[in-house]
């Protein structure tokens, strides 16, 4: 027995030995974390209940030349809801007419609401969807609904927003207005407008320090450090929306007529390089358009036809004799050394012609041989002629992306025997189609080329622009002014005289003056594509604008020559440009008959104030959107005829008094 007590004893001295000793590594370690590591543990404490939060600024807007919204950020809202949280009488009280509600606001059909509801209360959801990317309106009108309009603590409605770019103006320009986001790796993206202009538009971040309180909550804590977000700065660009529209509709319809891979169209402000209009299309995998890369500023090729006028130019400034000389095309093929073919699309040539003439028919043999004759001794003349146009450089756009040109140089690993009669008319070289207009504008603007410019100031609300974008020459003289003439002439040829090769588009409304281009891509290959391009610009006595179209890969069973693809874009825009005025449209009676019952009862609906916002004016006959403004007390300006397609401020928006709403009629 004696031995056994020893036994017990001895365990029990053991044991107590051991939990001695651990309560002095015990105590010692939180003594230590205590002294040694306290201020790291009471600042991670303090990090889980204080903390700065960091305030976003309102994104600046862009707006066009008439102050009509390009680019603006709106709340967008999801809706869900705790189903825990309403007790069950409110619960059964309340369930049909929210149903109803949703349905009606939502669109989807009243048991669809019902269903989900019951189910999340049965299952006890706690974060079930409604619906998400709603609109203010949208939010507004939810948030009035039967239990949804009970506190958040009562009604388990739960509100989550985030600030969305929109384009009020869709998918036209949608390039050119850009984007600015972040890639996986952190690095942000930007493009056009958006991208460039970026740092005036984001504004300043601002920070707040708050206390976490009971349910997540987080309450604001006075601070010295407090900094409110300061708003991004709007950018007023030169975009013209109804310039914009026409171009748009005008290139695409032409894409579609004749199957292209892709286009872009460009107008310019001759005096200013205010670019008015730009339109890039690509062609989708289902057929459709859509702009996805801005080809106008970034996309270098072989122009082709169009860069003889350039060739012209330079063989004139070197020699102003050469007009008067005639070229003899002969069968219309030159060959350089045994095996280089030059050829006319006409078959057997043209004979003999004179330099203008060659132009005005778009001969390559005939400025082929032109410039060879003049520089084959000497191409590096020929090609410092051009560098000194200006024709090597990039034209500095505030869009970033811009292609850089390509224009060999003898001597240049590039250079070969073949390259100055392939560069006289618009091979082995390479230029955007931003840069051939900069330099056709410099025709239409008295030999002056001017920077193209996608905006003219920027400022915040409430205040004067901070900065404003003048007009900037880069080359004030691209040739002598008899040289100018000339070629002005030659240009206006093109058009009017029955030879030209875009005689097809003469108007009787305007005159206008162009140069065709048709460029064979691919030709390297076994399937040749094409490029059909026009450029030039109107009125021709007084010139006003200038423009450029391109049409990549047209399917050439229907049509590829620049005079019959391209050039009647030109002509389109050219002539909208000067039948539809935009005007006001000032309408003295109310007395009116509305087309339809639906646009009957939008008008009721505001004369009992059921509409706070900006009514959907789009589909509408003009007269009934006309009255509708009226009875809101709104300003508007009308612009084209017809049915309402577009509207300058977004459907839904919160009604402002003091801005124009601009209604777009095709």
């Amino acid at each position: 027995m004696d031995s056994i007590e020893r036994k017990i004893m001895f365990r029990y001295y053991i044991s107590l030995t051991f939990i001695v000793l651990f309560s002095f590594i015990l105590i010692g370690k939180l003594l230590y974390i205590q002294i040694e590591e306290g201020d790291y543990y009471r600042e991670i404490s303090e990090n889980n209940t204080i903390k700065n939060f960091i305030l976003e600024p309102s994104r600046g807007n862009i707006y066009s030349d008439d102050n009509s919204l390009l680019a603006t950020t709106t709340p967008r809202y999801e809706i869900r809801w705790d189903s825990k949280v309403p007790s069950e009488q409110n619960f059964k009280k309340n369930i049909l007419n929210l149903s109803k509600g949703l349905s009606n606001i939502l669109g989807k059909k009243f048991n669809y609401y019902l269903d989900i509801l019951n189910k999340a209360r049965k299952e006890g959801n706690r974060y079930l969807l409604i619906s998400r990317d709603l609109s203010y309106s949208q939010y507004k009108q939810i948030k009035e609904l039967p239990l949804f309009n009970l506190s958040s603590l009562k009604g388990g409605l739960i509100v989550e927003s985030k600030e969305v770019r929109e384009n009020p103006m869709g998918k036209i320009c949608e390039r050119t207005i850009g984007y600015e986001k972040k890639d996986p790796s952190g690095h942000y993206i930007r493009v056009g407008l958006e991208g460039a202009f970026s740092h005036f538009l984001k504004g300043q971040s601002g920070q707040r320090l708050k206390q976490k309180i009971a349910n997540g909550q987080w309450k604001p804590i006075n601070d010295n450090n407090e900094r409110e977000p300061t708003e991004g700065y709007d950018i007023y660009s030169t975009i013209n929306v109804n310039i914009q529209d026409i171009t748009h509709h005008a290139l695409l319809r032409q894409l579609e007529k004749y199957k292209a891979d892709h286009g872009c169209a460009v107008v310019m402000k001759t005096n200013s390089g205010e670019i008015k209009s730009i339109v890039n299309l690509s062609k989708t995998k289902s057929g459709k358009y859509y702009e996805k890369f801005n080809y106008a500023v970034a996309e270098s090729q072989e122009p082709g036809s169009t860069f003889k006028l350039m060739s012209v130019i330079a063989t004139l400034e070197n020699d102003d004799q050469i007009s008067k000389k005639l070229i003899d095309t002969k069968s219309g093929e030159v060959i350089f050394y045994d095996k280089y073919k030059v050829r006319d699309s006409k078959k057997g040539g043209y004979g003999k012609l004179t330099p203008a003439k060659a132009f005005e028919v778009s001969s390559n043999t005939g400025i082929v041989k032109m410039v060879y004759e003049n520089y084959k001794n000497s191409p590096k003349k020929f090609v410092d002629r051009l560098y000194n146009m200006g024709l090597n450089n990039q034209l500095g756009l505030s869009i970033k992306g811009e292609g850089k040109p390509m224009i060999p140089y003898p001597g240049d690993k590039n250079w070969s025997g073949i390259s100055l009669p392939w560069m006289a008319f618009g091979y082995g070289i390479k230029l955007t189609p931003l840069q051939i207009l900069s330099f056709y504008n410099g025709i239409a603007n008295g030999g002056e080329i001017v920077k193209p410019r996608f905006i003219y100031k920027i400022k915040n609300s409430g205040s004067s622009s901070i900065k404003k974008y003048e007009k900037e020459i880069l080359n004030p003289s691209i040739c002598s002014h008899t040289t100018l003439l000339k070629v002005q002439k030659m240009m206006f040829n093109v058009v009017d005289k029955t030879w030209g090769t875009a005689n097809k588009i003469k108007s009787s409304k305007l005159k206008m003056a162009g140069k065709t281009g048709t460029c064979q891509i691919d030709y390297t290959s076994d399937e040749t594509q094409y490029v059909s391009s026009f450029v030039g610009y109107f009125p021709y006595e007084k010139p006003e604008y200038s423009c450029i179209v391109v049409v990549n890969r047209p399917d050439k069973k229907i049509g590829y020559y620049g005079g019959e693809v391209a050039a009647p874009v030109f002509k389109e825009i050219a002539e909208k440009l000067f039948s539809r005025t935009p005007r006001d449209v000032i309408v003295k009676s109310y007395n009116y008959q509305y087309s339809s019952k639906k646009n009957y009862k939008q008008l009721k609906k505001i004369n009992k104030n059921e509409i706070p916002v900006i009514p959907n004016l789009v589909g509408m006959p003009a007269m009934d959107a006309i009255v509708i403004l009226q009875q809101m007390g709104l300003k508007f300006v009308i612009k084209g005829e017809g049915k309402v397609f577009n509207q300058s401020i977004k459907s839904g928006s919160k009604v402002d008094y003091n801005k124009k709403i601009i209604l777009y009629l095709s």
